[in-house]
């Protein structure tokens, strides 16, 4: 379950949504490679409007293309207990037209100049893009303004589309034994934090949420001041800004709504579940508590975060890396595959992930043993320096790889925005994970690792149902 770790990968969290934003394809592994240090990238331009929008800009002169995004730092986490997956279903309905615009209008009309779009949700943003030629931004710019300004839909389209999520929700969770266990996992794993919650919603709140939920969300969090329009390609600063003011300017300032604290409690013992759903393969994964990342500031609680991403790219951050080699190599292999993650940042708490699939005739008892093993031995011994610097190597071209896409450069632009970090992170991210030391992985691998911290899932198989089929995916979906 070998997993490359690139920048765009550790600032992006958990989202439903479009495939270009869920997730960076893995670049090749470049542990033989010496790639030089990124070059400083274009300048980003990042003003304020008087209503309290932010518009950031990168131009980006290679290619006659732009990419407009829309980000609100508003997601799953901002949901209360019975209204769940409001966020996600707010996000279809912002396709259903305003007063001009009908519903399915603004998907024909961006394809109609050649471009693309979708949206995402995840647990601490929504976000909508649009990928065009550089001469439409203007269109696309006043039917995003349009739409976040004036969304509009009458409650039949409302009752449709909650189908479609529905079904969306049946499709990728409910058909699928893994995201059942996860999602089962971090409902035991968090108590207060309202990652407890699926982004897409539990089944029983879809059934019970009306529009008027809809509506109330969209009214209390779609404001100015908590939106960032970011524009990146073959476009200028002071146009772009232009742009913004003519067709966000206008809309009217009002104040973001207070967040309250939800801070997850000390866990005070381990935590164990097992989940039983219909699979070929039984399961298990590990879930630590581990501290995230808040700034680029040196402290405690940030060093470590950066030391467990180390330690995570150390464990499965290429081909043959230590999870590899230990348990899916060999004639009696334990694992016909095994994983390791850290969830470097977020606005909520994150977690620290092993998972493996056990080899046949081998028990996920084995497998979980194995998985804390190769910690433990790291707690133990330390961490090569030529380990460290094959991922590190691996980090810096990353950078390279991430400036061949504008969609990426945007992405990451409008995902430190919602995080509140700097907008130069990406570069300086890079600084710090190569200043991490071999005794710094060694002591977070000796610190985070112990029962206390933790939630262990496994996935008992049944039976398949041979007359089930499976699934197409929903009419009318987002995704």
């Amino acid at each position: 379950m070998k997993r490359f770790f690139t920048l765009a990968a550790l600032v992006a969290g958990f989202a439903i949504g479009g495939p270009s934003l869920a997730q960076t394809p893995a670049q090749p592994s470049t542990a033989a490679a010496n790639p030089p240090a990124p070059s400083a990238a274009a300048a980003v331009s990042r003003f304020t409007l008087p209503n309290g929008l932010t518009v950031i800009v990168k131009p980006d002169r290679r290619a006659p293309t732009a990419v407009h995004m829309l980000w609100l730092r508003v997601g799953a986490m901002d949901e209360v207990d019975g209204t769940s997956g409001v966020a996600h279903v707010l996000e279809h309905m912002m396709f259903k037209g305003t007063p001009d615009v009908k519903p399915g209008e603004f998907s024909r009309r961006v394809a109609a100049m050649g471009g693309r779009e979708n949206a995402f949700t995840s647990r601490d943003y929504t976000g909508y893009f649009q990928q065009i030629p550089a001469n439409r931004l203007e269109d696309v710019m006043k039917l995003e303004a349009d739409r976040f300004a004036r969304n509009q839909w009458a409650d039949e389209e409302f009752v449709k589309e909650l189908e479609v999520v529905k079904e969306e929700r049946r499709l990728r969770t409910e058909d699928n034994p893994r995201a059942l266990l996860y999602e089962n996992l971090n409902a035991s794993a968090f108590h207060a934090s309202p990652y407890r919650r699926p982004v897409v919603g539990w089944m029983s709140d879809l059934d019970a949420m009306t529009p008027g939920d809809a509506r109330a969300f969209w009214q209390r969090w779609y404001v100015p001041a908590n939106a960032a329009v970011v524009v990146a390609g073959d476009v200028d600063p002071q146009e772009v800004l232009r742009l913004a003011e003519k067709y966000y300017g206008p809309i009217p300032a009002r104040a973001v709504p207070a967040r309250k604290p939800r801070e997850e409690p000390q866990q005070q013992g381990l935590r164990r579940f097992e989940f039983k759903a219909p699979a070929e393969q039984a399961y298990v994964a590990l879930a630590f508590k581990v501290p995230r990342l808040t700034s680029l500031e040196a402290s405690p609680e940030n060093d470590d975060a950066l030391a467990l991403t180390v330690l995570a790219a150390v464990l499965d951050g290429y081909s043959g890396a230590r999870l590899d080699r230990a348990l899916t190599q060999g004639a009696d292999r334990l694992a016909d595959s095994a994983g390791a993650g850290n969830g470097l940042m977020g606005r909520g708490p994150q977690l620290f992930t092993l998972d493996g699939v056990p080899a046949p005739g081998k028990t996920t008892e084995q497998v979980e043993a194995a998985l804390r093993a190769q910690v433990q031995r790291i707690a133990r011994e330390g961490v090569s320096e030529a380990e460290l610097e094959r991922v590190k190597t691996q980090w810096v071209a990353s950078e390279v790889y991430k400036l061949d896409s504008v969609m990426n450069q945007a992405r990451e632009l409008g995902n430190l925005w919602a995080q509140g970090l700097p907008l130069d992170t990406g570069e300086r991210l890079i600084q710090r994970l190569r200043q991490v030391s071999a005794a710094q992985v060694q002591a977070v691998a000796a610190k985070y690792f112990g029962d206390d911290q933790l939630t262990v899932a496994a996935l008992r198989p049944q039976p398949l149902d041979p007359a089930r089929k499976k699934r197409a995916s929903p009419a009318g979906s987002r995704h």
